[in-house]
């Protein structure tokens, strides 16, 4: 039994290694992001909770199965997104040099992509907590939603790849 612990924790501590080097700055984010999705999730169901007692009548408020499915469907689906973005990063560090211009040195698409949904994961958590009625500064909800709004204009140039390309060549 110990045995089978010990190769089950060297191989999962292996797979994260070996993932964590393949991904570099991009693992501690994508942690951070599934650590604030699970506390979004929690959060969540205790605000539903919450509004049920404080609405015992109304239907509208509480926790359901169906709702809790689709945050977590929600959340699969973001994985996804975030998974196409580190796909994309790489395909182009990869097919980048063939087409005549440098591949960018850091997976941007990939580290835009999940930083904004971390942002999301974050505003999404604030206002859970607002709904379990804790006083939330209301200029902590404006700073993450500038930031969200900051990578937006970040991520603009991105889309227009051929802009970016004729970027490269210039420099």
């Amino acid at each position: 039994m110990r045995e089978t612990y010990y190769l089950v924790t060297g191989l999962v501590s292996a797979a994260i290694a070996y993932v964590s080097g393949k991904l570099g700055i991009l693992m501690p984010v994508l942690g951070i992001l599934i650590l604030l999705m699970v506390l979004d999730y929690i959060t969540g169901m205790l605000a539903s909770k919450q509004e049920a007692v404080m609405h015992p009548n109304d239907p509208n408020y509480g926790w359901s199965s169906k709702k809790g499915f689709n945050g977590i469907v929600k959340k699969v689906a973001i994985l996804a997104i975030i998974i196409v973005a580190i796909t994309l990063d790489y395909a182009l560090a990869v097919i980048a040099p063939q087409l005549g211009f440098s591949p960018m040195q850091v997976p941007v698409i990939g580290l835009l992509t999940t930083s904004w949904f971390l942002l999301n994961e974050m505003l999404s958590i604030i206002e859970n907590a607002g709904r379990m009625g804790a006083d939330v500064p209301h200029w902590l909800s404006r700073y993450i939603a500038a930031l969200k709004s900051k990578i937006d204009d970040e991520a603009e140039p991105l889309s227009n790849p051929e802009a970016v390309m004729e970027h490269d060549k210039t420099e």
